[in-house]
């Protein structure tokens, strides 16, 4: 892909950007040093390459499901004022 001026400045225009002069020659050349990092990639050998869609293995760090006592029903309704039956009494949802 060839990255000129014009590049430059239709890719602002559809972002709604204003670049100045200085700032469209400077992203011209920013993209022109980013394409070359990146088309030397194309050089290397990957046909026994696995595909790597994260670089760390993901292992999910669940913890048994044990249950245990919980802090009692009265010591936690007991700071509030609005409670029926033990339970926190809220609005009426219609």
């Amino acid at each position: 892909m060839d990255i000129d001026r014009e590049l430059i400045i239709k890719v602002a225009k559809n972002s709604r950007l204003n670049l100045s002069e200085h700032e469209v020659s400077q992203f011209t050349d920013d993209f022109k040093d980013i394409l070359n990092a990146f088309s030397t990639l194309n050089e290397l050998e990957t046909t026994d390459v696995k595909p790597s869609f994260h670089p760390v293995e993901i292992k999910n760090r669940l913890r048994d499901d044990i249950p245990k006592a919980s802090v009692p029903v009265d010591i936690i309704l007991s700071n509030s004022y609005h409670k029926k039956d033990d339970y926190f009494l809220g609005p009426k949802a219609l």
